[in-house]
């Protein structure tokens, strides 16, 4: 169901510091802007949930959230406007990330994540989805050469066509779960979208890529 449309989102949003209203004019500076090392990229924010209690948990890290509905982005902001401790390592993009590559520059992103993304179930939709192979080749370009992306998702249709998306790109399938939160997991938090599953005892689907297989090290 389409969220009503805040007659106050665009005004609020305009005000905010937080918000960049140019992204591509930062290409290549974002770690530079947000003094950090790990570059983390949420497109699909949602109401913030995430992308701001995954910043309180590691403020080290940089922290840039993506939403196209101006409505949903708006809270977003809000929680970020509310919430107490550093803030100086997240910004935030209200627009349509299927331009993404020309916000960030070749490998400047560590980690992309895909949370609870608009499953968009019509099959001519299905080039929307945030794991199309128009948007994959986006991620190869932006994302660092041992980055990766990290994706979670209720909706199984979602879960297996992005897994082949990515197998057909040629990916590394790092990680794989058909039930994530079987086990706890204290280093991810959990969102109260995602609690909503959790309570109807719905499993989470969740998987990570990587562009190359990770080499161990010898000792």
């Amino acid at each position: 169901m389409r969220m009503r449309k805040l007659p106050w989102a665009e005004d609020f949003l305009n005000e905010q510091e937080v918000v960049v209203k140019e992204p591509a004019q930062y290409k290549g500076t974002w770690k530079e802007m947000l003094d950090c090392t790990c570059l983390h990229v949420e497109i699909g924010t949602g109401k913030g949930d995430y992308w701001t209690k995954m910043s309180q948990c590691y403020p080290d890290f940089g922290w840039i959230g993506v939403e196209k509905n101006s409505s949903v982005a708006a809270l977003a902001v809000r929680k970020f406007v509310n919430m107490e401790g550093k803030k100086e390592h997240m910004r935030f993009i209200q627009d349509d990330a299927e331009e993404i590559a020309q916000w960030f520059a070749h490998g400047e992103v560590d980690v992309i994540h895909l949370n609870f993304s608009d499953p968009w179930p019509k099959k001519r939709a299905h080039k929307k989805r945030l794991s199309n192979h128009k948007f994959i080749a986006q991620y190869e370009d932006i994302l660092s050469d041992d980055g990766e992306i990290q994706m979670k998702t209720d909706n199984s249709s979602l879960f297996e066509y992005s897994i082949m998306e990515f197998q057909n790109e040629g990916w590394y399938l790092h990680d794989f779960s058909v039930d994530y939160r079987r086990v706890e997991h204290d280093e991810d938090v959990i969102t109260e979208y995602e609690n909503r599953f959790m309570e109807r005892n719905q499993p989470i689907y969740r998987a990570v890529w990587k562009k190359h297989p990770v080499v161990k090290k010898e000792n």
